[in-house]
């Protein structure tokens, strides 16, 4: 699993985050997006690490300016009753 995190220009207010979440969710087929206007940025959990080009589109398709996205390695948090073994 990939946690991807976008750079975006353009966002004013939660309408705007709304509206990139489901941009987001159509284009890569994830159900967990995040978006947050006053920090710039979209984040979201995918299989494997999507292209850039296919980023920068669903971005700029949904009205906003791409900046740049980083990917890093995501692994599940599991719960356990006893702490980390």
């Amino acid at each position: 699993m990939i946690k991807i995190t976008m750079k975006i220009d353009g966002m004013m207010c939660a309408m705007c985050e709304a509206h990139m979440n489901e941009a987001v969710q159509k284009a890569f087929g994830v159900k967990n997006v995040t978006s947050s206007h006053d920090k710039g940025e979209t984040e979201f959990i995918a299989e494997t690490a999507p292209d850039e080009a296919k980023l920068r589109e669903t971005v700029e398709k949904a009205g906003y300016k791409f900046v740049s996205y980083s990917t890093e390695p995501y692994e599940k948090k599991g719960f356990s009753l006893f702490g980390k073994k």
